[in-house]
């Protein structure tokens, strides 16, 4: 039985609410972070915090807006406190943020690189400097959405901040090798947690080899697969677990 900490678990459909769920569910105490001023503000809306907690089975929970600087060692200070040393580290939440080049701003790209690329890396600081071997093998997961595969032209703080998420794998998990810890990133390809449109939906499942859109369920499973036993090998890597995606 690890200890862990999630990122972005805001949304009953979202991919944080199913990697919480799969940690519980193996055992895990584990601690969720949210941020739902982030859900608000999109056009998706935000879910109702308590059902999403409730579902879970009222773990520990934090809510903190990860754009701070000091944000990120004080929420895995918080979730040391509530479960004991931390074994895992999910850095799932993500500030989604349109833009093309004719009309992105300094100000959108400063946000978004605070609270996807800064953040992952500040979390994985923290982690690493309150992490025990008595806790168990480490294992922090980052997520990137593509970006390494494919231009998102209408996307670019977003597509900038995740982007980055993905070149510092390699870093950090060298820079955490010599204490066993590994560092790895998952792609988890289009994935339907209900914030596309009819359009869109159809367009892409079409573009699936199954016909459908990956699951959060499934991109939960590629995460208990890293931070469990069976992938300690495995550091430095980009999951692209796309569903065979043909773009």
């Amino acid at each position: 039985m690890g200890t862990a900490l999630v990122t972005g678990v805001s949304r009953r459909a979202g991919i944080g609410s199913a990697i919480a769920r799969r940690l519980i569910d193996r055992g895990d105490r584990v601690v969720v972070h949210s941020w739902v001023p982030h859900d608000a503000g999109q056009p998706w809306g935000a879910d109702d915090l308590e059902a999403v907690l409730a579902e879970l089975g009222s773990p520990p929970h934090v809510a903190a807006d990860l754009a701070g600087p000091d944000a990120p060692a004080a929420l895995v200070a918080a979730a040391r406190k509530a479960v004991g040393p931390l074994s895992t580290l999910v850095v799932n939440h993500a500030r989604s943020a349109l833009g093309r080049l004719d009309e992105v701003t300094a100000a959108d790209l400063d946000l978004s690189f605070a609270a996807n690329a800064r953040a992952s890396v500040l979390l994985t600081q923290a982690f690493a400097a309150q992490y025990e071997t008595s806790a168990g093998p480490g294992a922090v997961v980052l997520f990137t959405s593509g970006q390494h595969r494919a231009p998102m032209a209408r996307e670019i703080p977003y597509a900038l901040s995740k982007g980055a998420i993905q070149q510092i794998t390699l870093t950090l998990a060298d820079a955490l090798a010599d204490r066993d810890l590994t560092v790895n990133c998952v792609n988890p390809g289009p994935t339907d947690t209900g914030w596309a449109g009819p359009d869109e939906t159809e367009g892409v499942a079409a573009a699936m080899p199954r016909g459908r859109w990956n699951s959060p369920a499934e991109a939960a499973g590629v995460v208990a697969w890293l931070t469990g036993p069976d992938a300690r090998s495995v550091t430095g890597a980009t999951i692209d677990a796309e569903g065979g995606f043909r773009r």
